[in-house]
């Protein structure tokens, strides 16, 4: 039985097999077929190449630069502080202007800092102390501000205390303005200048026209002027879903999206930024510890005894991430490669042979 079968199968392989049709006169059969026919021509046209382009070769390899500069002056009396006028050297972190930037608009200040022994912060537990013994000379404070010199101090009367650290003194007190102090930094402008390139169509362009500075001076950006890069801060976070000043006295990120979807079979005047903004920090939970966006840096001075003392600042504010994408489009070479009569000429041109 076994020898027939593979004699069967060896002499199969020397069979001519042809294919059969069938005309069925059929008028729903010949119409369902048509339909299905021209429903994915419909697609193949109408989606693939009408919609998705598909007949076009993409640039997705954006290449970009951001420069930002800001402007815009507030007027502050504190205590600490006095009256003080602010400007863009004062409130603007980093001052070079990239496409991270940071604008103050709440703080606390602790002038007069110098190195000596005081009383750790009654807010911070590691500094809780009863007795000497309770703080070991040579720790450091968790989560505090200095080092433990092995005293507890406490007020008259009292059973407990904080213990003595060797830091910056005094330390810095924990609470912050109710309202903002910057509140004026709403009206502050930046302007954003972005440079894009798509590398693969040698394609550049900037969202500055180039016109008269006296145009940048006067115009605002909004939906009449998409080609004007200067924006007020407080028209940038009321796009993005929020309130300046809630945001102000906290702090918080802010997300601002520049988005190259270029058609470079159009005229270049055509390609077009398209600006959308959002809320990037956790502003869900008003209380939350992680709500909000702060930092400390300090200024440094030296007395006429050669001795350093600094300004310390809590800094409450808003930092703002620019950030490019794109894609840029443009008609392939398969008409030229591939559907005229000198297309082995161009695809001599195109390729290079290495033997």
């Amino acid at each position: 039985m076994g020898q027939v079968a593979w004699k069967g199968l060896f002499l199969s392989l020397f069979d001519y097999k042809t294919e059969k049709y069938v005309i069925a006169k059929n008028k729903k059969v010949g119409i369902l077929y048509r339909v299905v026919q021209l429903s994915i021509l419909a697609y193949l046209v109408g989606w693939v190449f009408v919609v998705k382009k598909g007949y076009q070769d993409t640039d997705t390899s954006l290449q970009s630069s951001v420069i930002t500069k800001l402007k815009g002056v507030a007027f502050t009396n504190t205590s600490e502080l006095g009256e003080r006028l602010w400007d863009v050297a004062d409130y603007v972190i980093p001052p070079q202007g990239e496409n991270v930037f940071f604008v103050m608009t709440n703080l606390i200040v602790t002038p007069n800092q110098r190195q000596a022994t005081c009383p750790e912060s009654e807010s911070i537990p590691d500094a809780v102390c009863y007795q000497d013994e309770d703080c070991p000379a040579g720790k450091a404070v968790v989560a505090g501000n200095g080092v433990k010199t092995g005293r507890c101090l406490k007020d008259r009367d009292s059973i407990r205390g904080t213990c003595e650290i060797l830091a910056w003194c005094p330390v810095e007190k924990r609470s912050k303005p109710k309202k903002p102090l910057l509140a004026g930094a709403e009206n502050f402008t930046v302007y954003i200048k972005n440079s894009i390139l798509f590398p693969k169509f040698k394609f550049s362009k900037m969202n500055v026209l180039a016109t008269d500075e006296s145009y940048l001076k006067r115009c605002r950006y909004s939906t009449e002027h998409p080609y004007c890069p200067i924006f007020l801060l407080g028209d940038i976070i009321q796009w993005a879903g929020s309130d300046f000043q809630e945001m102000a006295s906290e702090g918080g990120v802010i997300g601002i999206q520049i988005e190259w979807n270029c058609d470079l079979d159009k005229a270049p005047s055509e390609c077009n930024p398209h600006y959308s903004f959002s809320r990037l920090d956790n502003n869900f939970a008003e209380k939350s510890i992680s709500s909000g966006y702060n930092f400390r840096f300090a200024k440094y001075y030296r007395d006429a005894e050669g001795v350093d003392y600094r300004t310390l600042i809590k800094a409450y504010g808003i930092r703002f991430d620019v950030m490019v994408n794109g894609k840029g489009a443009f008609f392939c070479d398969l008409v030229l490669l591939y559907l005229i009569k000198k297309s082995n000429f161009y695809r001599g041109k195109k390729y290079e042979e290495v033997k």
